[in-house]
């Protein structure tokens, strides 16, 4: 089995398991970490890393919004190539890669072991995964699992080429890939984002989206083209190419840190080895602990969650809506779907503008799409729905930009592999879990139901945050003055004494 595209730039939920596809941060000596300038609603919290320059809204900031300013830097241009080739390399063993296993299986539950097999590493040992990106070499850890996944897109190529792939090995095959992917996707995320400025972040998460779905589109299409003459094989023996070109572009790139110009002098600093980092990592709090006292990061994982059970999942609510309901058919889900597909487009590049943005504005734009696909639920024609679907997307994808621009940027750059870990392994469980809960929605509510029942959940407890956040800033009345009651013989600050009482 293969594994997940690039993660550095990709975006999370565009997946058939949300979070496999983190985008990080930018880590360099003075980072900016989100405080009351980038959220006034919360205040600076303890580690944080220094402020970053005056900020002039989520929108707007020095140096130009331009939405692709990201690709000014020639070690970004590098590295969106190599995502687009692998993203393309992965979408064609993900195009083949079901039809393979219910061709040895014959089953549909088989299917969904083998990716239950694959998220499974995730799932238990992400926190572990990201706490190793932190005290290892960045790029090193990058190169050599993109090596090993393409030793495994190339193994399972071989396998299926002289009909020696078993179920078993299919099993073992997609836990190691899922093993791997544990450091794969801290490392590539972190690395990706350390090319760019801060303020730069999310042009770069933006561009990643684009890439994802046009790399999607393209290796689509590059399967049913090579699949249909060279078999299905092939479809692996891309991937693995595909990692390769990758693990052969990092070692030239070169972080933002590393290019800019000394400000003032430096002292040096003692060598760092994987044996003192695991060493300091063991008196950091644990991951989880870290996580949890952050309260943007608990807040945005609330939102995220939300989102993705009861609101991501349209490629299975809306599709039966269309075909039930509103009783169209399979052309008119793939309008809906192309829509869908033009709108989250538009909101990346949209979202390319973004400078600063806040879990406020995250949640702003969840609950608006919340909204919205209440309003898709409840919506008597295909005409209205495709009318609706579009904003839903535009919103979708701007938010995505914003919430995964805030996870990366929120945690000192020490924590931020375990942050990204211990996100993986909570993005894991809610990804699993969500199409069952949204199965039983479908089955006792309806298309129509499920839709807008999920849409006021999302809505309902975006504004119970909101409302609790509320009440906990809420400053205490002030106390009243005590009048000063002078002794006999006081003076005041003049020096004259006070007059008798």
């Amino acid at each position: 089995m293969g594994s997940a595209p690039v993660r550095g730039l990709s975006c999370c939920p565009y997946t058939a398991l949300p979070g496999l596809h983190e985008r990080s941060a930018v880590t360099f000596s003075a980072p900016p970490a989100p405080s009351a300038t980038t959220d006034p609603s919360v205040a600076a919290q303890p580690g944080d890393a220094a402020p970053a320059p005056t900020r002039r809204g989520a929108w707007r900031g020095r140096g130009g919004s331009a939405s692709w300013r990201c690709l000014r830097y020639p070690s970004m241009r590098w590295w969106s190539t190599a995502n687009l080739v692998s993203n393309a390399g992965t979408w064609m063993q993900l195009t083949v890669q079901n039809l393979l296993v219910l061709q040895l299986t014959g089953s549909a539950a088989a299917t969904g072991l083998s990716l239950a097999a694959q998220a499974a590493p995730g799932l238990l040992l992400g926190a572990a995964g990201g706490a190793a990106v932190d005290a290892l070499p960045r790029k090193l850890v990058a190169a050599v699992t993109q090596t090993v996944l393409a030793l495994v897109a190339f193994a399972t190529a071989a396998l299926v080429a002289f009909h020696l792939l078993s179920v078993g090995g299919l099993m073992v095959l997609a836990a190691i890939t899922g093993l791997v992917a544990t450091l794969d996707g801290p490392a590539t995320s972190l690395l990706g984002n350390d090319l760019v400025p801060p303020q730069d972040l999310p042009s770069a998460i933006a561009l990643g989206s684009v890439v994802h779905s046009v790399g999607r589109l393209a290796g689509t299409a590059l399967a049913a083209v090579v699949v249909g003459l060279f078999g299905t094989s092939t479809a692996y023996l891309a991937n693995g190419l595909s990692f390769l070109f990758v693990a052969a572009v990092i070692p030239f790139l070169r972080p933002v840190a590393d290019t800019a110009p000394p400000t003032e002098p430096v002292a040096p600093r003692p060598r760092r080895t994987a044996r003192t980092a695991a060493r300091k990592a063991t008196r950091e709090p644990g991951s989880a602990a870290f996580f949890l006292r952050r309260p943007r990061l608990v807040a945005l994982a609330g939102i995220t969650a939300l989102s993705s059970v009861f609101g991501r999942n349209y490629t299975l609510t809306l599709a039966v809506l269309v075909t039930g309901p509103l009783h169209g058919g399979t052309k008119s889900y793939g309008v809906v779907s192309t829509v869908l597909a033009v709108g989250g487009i538009a909101g990346a590049i949209l979202a390319g503008r973004l400078r600063s943005p806040s879990v406020r504005l995250v949640a702003t734009l969840a609950a608006a799409g919340a909204v919205l696909q209440v309003a898709a639920g409840l919506s008597p024609s295909l005409f209205l729905l495709t009318a609706l679907v579009l904003p839903m997307a535009v919103l979708e994808s701007v938010s995505d930009t914003a919430g995964t621009t805030v996870l990366q940027t929120d945690p000192p750059p020490h924590m931020r592999g375990r942050v990204l870990g211990v996100w993986r392994s909570a993005s894991t469980g809610w990804g699993l879990a969500g199409p069952p809960l949204l199965g039983l929605l479908l089955q006792f509510a309806g298309a129509r139901g499920a839709l807008a029942i999920g849409g006021l959940i999302i809505a309902g407890g975006i504004a119970a945050g909101a409302l609790g956040h509320g009440r906990v800033l809420r400053p205490a009345p002030a106390p009243e003055p005590v009048p000063v009651v002078p002794f006999p013989g006081q003076r005041h600050d003049s020096g004259r004494p006070w007059p008798a009482v």
